[in-house]
C-alpha cells in the first residue's frame, strides 16, 4: 500500500500517500482525528501497537484515504466556507440559470437563515447532524419574523432543505466535496392540503356580485375562473394573444414583479405552460366589450398612453403590477359578503369545475398547463374521490331506474 501514518498527537493522525506517476513522485496528506486515542507519542517498537484500538482506526482511514486517491474519487481539503461557495454558486449558476424570481426566492432562504446558521462552516466540514439542528431550530417557537406564535411551517422547512441540498449537489458536481450531506437528511413531512376553492353554487354568487364591478376585474375573475390560468400567465396576455374568429387566447409568456427589477415579463412556468385555450362564447364576448373600452380609455389617455398592448393595464396603458388583482380580490369578495379565498382559488375552482364535468385528468392537465398528468393527480386527488363517487352514485341510479323499469314489466 503506498500510504504511511504519522502520528500527531493523542488523537491525531496525519495519512501520507506517495507513489510514482507519470511526470514524477505524487504526495498527498491529510489530517484525521479518531474517535480512539492512545498516550504514546510513536508507534514505532510500542508493544502495544497490534491491539491499539486508536492505531487501527487510523489504519482504517488511511487504507480509504490511498482507495479515494487510487480511483480519482479523492477531493482535497478547501478552505471555502459554505457562505463563500453560496456566493460564488449564485454568481455563476443562480444568476445564470434561474428564473429571476426563483433566485430572489434562493437569495431571500439563503442570506435570510441559512448563512448565519451554517456559513461559518468549510464545505467539508458540513454533516447531517448540522442540517438536522438547523431544521429542528426552523421549528422552534419564537424564530418567526412576523411574530406569530410557533416555528415555521413543514412546507417552509422543506424549501430550505431543497435549496441546501441543490446548492450543496452542485458543490459534488463540481468536485468541492465528495458526497451531499443533506442527500443523508430527512425533512418534516409536509401534509398536503386540499386546495382551496369554491363550488358551483359560489361561483355564482360570486359572478352575480361582479355585475357591479368595473369591467376590467370583471375579465380578469372570469378568465381565472373559465380558463385556469395562473395570476403571472393572465396578467402577461396581450390583444395580439386572442384570435376572436378561432375563439382562442394563446399563453405564451407570464408578468411578474420583485423588488429592485419591477414588473417584467418572462416565459411561463414549464414548456407545457404554453398553450392555446378555448374561450366559451360568453367570454369571446365580454374580450371584444371589453377591447372597446379599453380602446376609449387609450384615446382619452393620448399622449400619456405608454403603449402596451397587454389586456389588463393602468390607466396609462401600463402593464398592471400582478399584485393589483390580489389585493382587489379578497376587498371584493369582503365587500360582497362572500366567503375568503385567495385568487389563486380561482385556478384551483376552474381545475374542480372540470373534473366535476368528467373531463379526463389529462385533459384538466393540458388545459391547466401541468408538466404531467401526475401532478393534477397529486393537486386535486381529493376531488378525483368526490367526483369518482358522484358518478358510482349516478351509475347507481341508472342501475335501479333499469331494475325498476323491469319489475313493471314483470
Amino acid at each position: 500500500m503506498a500510504g504511511s501514518l504519522e502520528k500527531r498527537g493523542k488523537s491525531n493522525w496525519r495519512l501520507v500517500y506517495s507513489d510514482k506517476g507519470p511526470t514524477g513522485r505524487i504526495k498527498k496528506t491529510k489530517t484525521i482525528t479518531t474517535d480512539q486515542s492512545c498516550n504514546e507519542k510513536n508507534c514505532k517498537g510500542c508493544s502495544k501497537a497490534n491491539r491499539c484500538a486508536a492505531l487501527g482506526e487510523a489504519k482504517k482511514q488511511l487504507a480509504l484515504f490511498v482507495n479515494e486517491i487510487e480511483k480519482g474519487q479523492y477531493i482535497a481539503p478547501t478552505k471555502l466556507t459554505f457562505s463563500d461557495f453560496v456566493e460564488r454558486w449564485l454568481r455563476e449558476y443562480g444568476e445564470k440559470n434561474l428564473a429571476p424570481k426563483t433566485l430572489f426566492r434562493y437569495q431571500q432562504i439563503l442570506e435570510g437563515r441559512v448563512i448565519p446558521a451554517i456559513g461559518h462552516l468549510k464545505l467539508e466540514q458540513i454533516r447531517p447532524i448540522h442540517l438536522m439542528e438547523f431544521y429542528n431550530n426552523l421549528q422552534k417557537d419564537g424564530i418567526r419574523e412576523d411574530g406569530k406564535p410557533g416555528g415555521l411551517s413543514e412546507r417552509t422547512v422543506l424549501h430550505h432543505h431543497r435549496v441546501i441540498s441543490a446548492v450543496l449537489q452542485d458543490a459534488v458536481e463540481w468536485q468541492f466535496i465528495p458526497a451531499n450531506p443533506a442527500a443523508r437528511v430527512k425533512p418534516p413531512k409536509v401534509r398536503r392540503k386540499a386546495a382551496v376553492c369554491y363550488d358551483e353554487r359560489q361561483v355564482g354568487a360570486m359572478l352575480e356580485a361582479l355585475e357591479t364591478e368595473e369591467l376590467k376585474y370583471r375579465v380578469m375573475v372570469n378568465m381565472a375562473v373559465f380558463l385556469g390560468c395562473r395570476r403571472g400567465e393572465l396578467m402577461g396576455i396581450e390583444w395580439a394573444h386572442v384570435n376572436f374568429k378561432e375563439g382562442t387566447i394563446r399563453i405564451e409568456q407570464a408578468s411578474q414583479y420583485l423588488p429592485g427589477k419591477g414588473v417584467f415579463t418572462k416565459p411561463p412556468k414549464n414548456e407545457s405552460s404554453v398553450r392555446v385555450l378555448s374561450l366559451p362564447a360568453f367570454l369571446v364576448d365580454m374580450l371584444k366589450h371589453y377591447k372597446k373600452e379599453q380602446a376609449a380609455a387609450r384615446l382619452m389617455a393620448g399622449d400619456l398612453w405608454q403603449g402596451s398592448d397587454r389586456l389588463f393595464t393602468t390607466w396609462d396603458g401600463q402593464a398592471m403590477h400582478p399584485d393589483t388583482i390580489s389585493k382587489w380580490f379578497p376587498n371584493f369578495l369582503k365587500r360582497h359578503s362572500l366567503p375568503p379565498i385567495p385568487f389563486h382559488g380561482l385556478r384551483h375552482t376552474a381545475a374542480t369545475m372540470l373534473i366535476n364535468q368528467g373531463l379526463p385528468v389529462k385533459s384538466v392537465s393540458g388545459r391547466l398547463g401541468h408538466s404531467d398528468a401526475g401532478t393534477t393527480l397529486n393537486i386535486y386527488s381529493h376531488y378525483l374521490r368526490s367526483a369518482d363517487r358522484e358518478a358510482a352514485e349516478r351509475l347507481e341510479q341508472v342501475y335501479q331506474g333499469m331494475a325498476a323499469k323491469k319489475t313493471q314489466r314483470q
